[in-house]
């Protein structure tokens, strides 16, 4: 059986990937960031292996908040609210999963 790099990652190791990643994506162009978004789905969906309730929440309220920006990016809507909540949302999954 194959494993696939997001299912080696530990939670904490794909939570600082989101972390970064957002921060980047935050200040590249539209397209940019959009496409850097949608690189991160395989890291938030699904938890490294068993984690308890209140590291699940977290990092269902980041891919959540990831996927409400990328809503924006595609519909080429307004962002500049959305990051903060996408931040605080995969700092929070960060500092669970540690």
């Amino acid at each position: 059986m194959r494993c696939t790099i997001e299912e080696a990652m530990t939670e904490s190791e794909k939570a600082q990937q989101v972390m970064t990643a957002l921060k980047s994506a935050e200040a590249a162009a539209p397209d940019a960031a959009l496409q850097t978004l949608n690189g991160l789905m395989g890291l938030v969906r699904s938890p490294a292996a068993e984690q308890p309730i209140e590291v699940e929440e977290a990092r269902s309220a980041a891919f959540l908040s990831i996927c409400e920006i990328g809503k924006a990016l595609h519909r080429g809507q307004p962002t500049e609210m959305l990051w903060p909540a996408a931040v605080s949302a995969a700092e929070r999954w960060l500092a669970l999963s540690k």
